[in-house]
């Protein structure tokens, strides 16, 4: 009788037991709040940085999308034969079904155009007001981020839509293709360009005039003087002519005038300063300094110069942290009087 009641007791601490064992060892489920979250490319911890490279679509049609996934929104469109720039490769962890594993993040095409919120931008300069503004794939919160603009950036408008503002976009803004509709390309690095240095014009000479020693006059000769003996008296006193000497005329200079005090100045034009130094190439780190590009020394490491182009923003930013020969004109910012500024005329990478 007694065996018959412990019986269910030692089978039901036993059970207990071993389910509190496994249950031990599962995961715990994760709040409903944090799965129902929507994960972004934002979210997710960023990736070494790489260094660009060229690449080519190789499909028909390849959609640019805001994030490396299938099921994110199309920010635009590429054909076959279109070229690309690849900023970095992403590899997902725990792809999707029908989903590529491997991503390109790539430089947004241009053409495509990104979305700020109008309260961020000045509506006299078409500034960035904040510190750092995301620049997004559609006119709300909601969208996918495609870089961010630092405070001060100037922008380009396109057009409105409430308080959005569709803008140009900048070099900072990328997107993403899967990896396998892209072929890459090698890269094929420039000739070495040597710049070509004008040489300075002649400057017109100065006439000077030589004015010549005043030269003295000449001394006339001794007069010739007659001795008399002294025993012969001399005749009755009749007068002797003394003899004439006769002087020549003294040599009269003519005067030469002199130069005159105001000479007329001599335009002298002058040449511009063209350097060539070699440095390690970095992103500026103050939001007031006048280049987003500096040189540092290869020897302490200190900015020696700042680097300004108009048209090549887009190869300095890919030349970032790499040792690189540049040649041109070197001036001081009137701002920035510290450090000069050079104008990029050519460069070139030193291995």
């Amino acid at each position: 009788m007694k065996l018959k009641h412990w019986l269910p007791l030692t089978l039901a601490l036993a059970t207990g037991l071993v389910a509190q064992h496994v249950f031990a060892d599962a995961p715990a489920a994760p709040p409903k709040s944090a799965a129902n979250k929507k994960s972004t490319a934002a979210d997710k911890p960023a990736a070494p940085p790489s260094a660009p490279e060229p690449a080519v679509v190789k499909e028909k049609v390849a959609n640019v999308r805001g994030q490396a996934a299938i099921n994110s929104e199309i920010v635009s469109r590429l054909k076959r034969g279109d070229k690309v720039t690849i900023l970095e490769e992403i590899t997902l962890k725990k792809p999707k079904a029908d989903e590529p594993a491997k991503w390109a993040r790539i430089a947004l095409p241009s053409g495509s155009g990104v979305w700020v919120h109008s309260s961020f931008i000045d509506a006299t300069t078409k500034a960035v007001r904040p510190k750092r503004l995301n620049l997004r794939s559609g006119p709300g919160e909601n969208y996918s981020i495609l870089g961010r603009l630092d405070r001060g950036v100037v922008v380009k408008e396109i057009e409105a839509k409430g308080e959005w503002l569709k803008i140009e976009s900048p070099a900072e803004s990328y997107a993403f293709v899967a990896a396998h509709l892209l072929a890459k390309e090698p890269a094929t690095p420039p000739p070495p360009v040597v710049a070509a240095i004008e040489p300075p014009k002649p400057v017109a000479p100065v006439e000077v005039v030589a004015v010549p020693p005043a030269t003295p006059p000449p001394v006339p000769p001794p007069s010739p003087v007659v001795a008399t003996p002294p025993a012969t008296p001399p005749p009755a006193e009749t007068p002797i002519a003394p003899p004439t000497a006769t002087s020549p005329a003294p040599n009269i200079l003519t005067p030469v005038p002199a130069s005159p005090a105001g000479t007329a100045p001599v335009d002298i034009e002058l040449v511009k300063r063209v350097v060539s130094r070699e440095g390690i190439v970095r992103r500026s780190v103050s939001i007031q300094a006048p280049t987003y590009f500096v040189l540092e020394s290869l020897d302490n490491g200190k900015t020696i110069n700042y680097l300004h182009s108009s048209s090549t923003n887009i190869l300095l930013k890919s030349l970032a942290g790499k040792r690189i020969l540049v040649t041109g004109e070197e001036a001081l910012d009137e701002r920035w009087s510290n450090t000069p500024v050079i104008t990029v005329e050519t460069l070139q990478t030193v291995p």
